[in-house]
């Protein structure tokens, strides 16, 4: 989050006491609050969305609408906030795996992953999201669209991210 000198700046206020104000209401709306040091820190993102049960994938069925507890959804997609981070796809090597231009993906930053996780890789100086496939202590990156060829590396690949989450609205 922005210091207040940062937000004075980019709001392109003339006093702190402007800035002070702004927050002061962001803390109201519950958009931010203040860590243990005064430090802005965002609030939850999400918040608590109802979970109302379970619906049938298979053939129909009745169903009764309870409300089973609810969900918060930065628990359950994100882990370490500190080093998660969002990316717009763009491009169509990725559709096998139901990636598709225009979603978004929920990252994790790091730099180690196994063969088969969906990564986001710096290879020859370049970003891409591809399969990270390893055999022996060969390294390669591999799309999920049989348009495209794998990736071999000639100087570097390097893990970046790992994939936690796709999102997709309609």
């Amino acid at each position: 989050m922005p210091t207040y000198t940062e937000m004075l700046k980019l709001f392109d206020f003339k006093s702190k006491n402007a800035v002070f104000k702004v927050v002061e209401k962001l803390m109201e709306a519950g958009l931010v609050a203040k860590d243990h040091l005064g430090r802005l820190i965002p609030s939850e993102t999400f918040g608590e969305v109802p979970m109302l049960g379970y619906v049938t994938a298979g053939f129909p069925a009745t169903v009764e609408e309870e409300l089973v507890d609810t969900v918060n959804l930065d628990d359950l997609l994100i882990k370490n906030k500190p080093l998660t981070f969002m990316l717009e796809v763009d491009g169509d090597s990725m559709i096998e795996a139901h990636i598709e231009k225009g979603d978004m993906v929920l990252v994790e930053k790091t730099n180690q992953a196994k063969d088969g996780q969906i990564i986001i890789a710096e290879v020859d100086g370049e970003f891409t999201m591809k399969y990270l496939r390893e055999k022996g202590s060969k390294r390669w990156l591999e799309p999920a669209n049989k348009n495209y060829k794998p990736i071999y590396p000639e100087h570097s690949l390097n893990v970046v991210a790992v994939l936690k989450a796709v999102i997709r609205k309609y």
